[in-house]
């Protein structure tokens, strides 16, 4: 039976409310703030430290950052894609936020030119570009002799000239789909509704192919950025893990700014349960996903037993680093998961708020435990030090200048996409039929 309502209109002023410059003036101030920290921290670390690793954390720290921001805006523009194809009224929520995410590739560039410039400090390839360079570094005891055949086996992939060319060129890619996507939104506002139809089969052209190159630049970045930091290491699930984490962190900052911004219009007029729901259950489902590609990785490798894979693990496992590999899982699988199956917190903006700030906490842990024991002086060896606190300032720093300018981005265009097709039927009140 029917109930008697009458669908709600959207506002006349489409765009993110005066609030959004109040977020970017915190999160320029404690980027300010946690960066004085950092270097401080870097000095400290470097007079106080007997091997001088101060400014080496702050560099792996920075590293850290990147690959935080870095799923935002990239994730961001895989997941925006990734809506275009699939559809549903969840992207009238998220569209804005997403391709705002997607624009701020120009910081995380800035981000990466940093470990490009210091590359030697924080890659074991980049020292030892010949087979007398690590035949030295053998005789010298700086490698040993199978991180030598490794480094001259990966030799045509892992060297300085191929790192730079493939990580420009993947930037270049993430930024012509960027920049399509988005050109290609203004132009859709510009058009009535009886384009629609055209409209949705142009997206899907453009992202569908997108995705799938997605995948590749994604594996490519994450093997020369992170993986390559052990050159012993071999993974054929490494760019898929972080491609499901990209979903896992952009759902969760998708649905806080989505939460956030509907205090007031015009998110407040078209965000209804139904939709928060939904959200909700698209979180839990990438949730599910990583736990069942990480455990799958691990149980593979470790029921195979081979010295030459299982020692990945044990540097993360043994030396105290056991605890953070707990805290891992708990973090970032149990917590989510278990917060997640409720419906009750998926329907509560808080509480889902909540839930999704402490999976992106959750990412940082795990980026931690998947960059620091590929040092030598981390390996197995978990221990305090100054250098450990850059783990939290130069990220916090990072993120919040990146912050500050998503919400720039975020401020460039109307938060609502009228021509689109769910419009309507979201604009609906909630039970409006039973």
């Amino acid at each position: 039976m029917a109930h008697a309502s009458h669908s709600k209109s959207l506002p006349a002023n489409l765009g993110a409310p005066a609030f959004v410059d109040g977020w970017k003036s915190r999160a320029l101030m404690v980027g300010a703030i946690f960066l004085v920290i950092a270097v401080i921290l870097a000095f400290l670390g470097q007079s106080q430290d007997p091997e001088h690793l101060g400014w080496d954390h702050f560099l792996r720290a920075w590293v850290l950052g990147l690959m935080l921001t870095f799923g935002f805006s990239v994730g961001g523009l895989a997941l925006l894609m990734v809506q275009y194809c699939s559809g549903g009224k969840y992207g009238l929520l998220l569209r804005r936020p997403l391709e705002a995410m997607s624009r701020t590739l120009p910081l995380v560039f800035g981000y990466w030119v940093v470990t490009a410039v210091f590359m030697k400090k924080l890659y074991l390839w980049a020292n030892f570009t010949s087979v007398s360079d690590t035949e030295a570094g053998v005789k010298a005891g700086l490698i040993s002799e199978i991180q030598a055949h490794c480094l001259n086996f990966k030799r045509p992939m892992l060297n300085p000239v191929t790192y730079l060319w493939v990580s420009v060129l993947c930037f270049a890619i993430w930024g012509f789909y960027a920049w399509r996507l988005n050109t290609l939104a203004l132009k859709r506002d510009a058009e009535g509704p009886e384009t629609t139809p055209f409209w949705i089969k142009k997206f899907e052209n453009v992202s569908g192919l997108g995705i799938v190159i997605y995948a590749f630049t994604i594996t490519a970045a994450s093997i020369y950025w992170v993986m390559s930091m052990d050159p012993t290491w071999f993974s054929t699930v490494y760019g898929l893990l972080y491609l499901v984490e990209h979903g896992f962190q952009v759902l969760a900052l998708g649905i806080i700014v989505t939460l956030a911004l509907s205090k007031a219009e015009p998110v407040k007029t078209i965000l209804r349960q139904t939709e928060q729901h939904d959200l909700g259950k698209l979180a839990f489902a990438f949730v599910m996903l990583n736990i069942y590609l990480n455990f799958g990785q691990f149980l593979i490798i470790w029921s195979g037993n081979l010295p030459n894979e299982i020692s990945w693990y044990l540097d993360r496992i043994r030396g105290h680093w056991g605890v953070i590999i707990t805290l891992d899982f708990i973090f970032h699988w149990l917590v989510p998961f278990t917060m997640l199956l409720s419906r009750d917190i998926k329907r509560n903006k808080k509480r889902l708020t909540g839930v999704c700030e402490f999976m992106i906490f959750a990412v940082w842990v795990n980026l931690f435990w998947l960059i620091e024991p590929n040092f030598p002086d981390a390996a197995r060896n978990l221990h305090f030090s100054w250098g450990i606190l850059e783990y939290i300032a130069v990220p916090v720093a990072m993120t919040a200048f990146w912050i500050a300018y998503f919400c720039t981005r975020l401020k460039t265009r109307p938060l609502v996409q009228v021509n689109d097709p769910h419009l309507a039927e979201i604009l609906e009140p909630e039970h409006a039929h039973a």
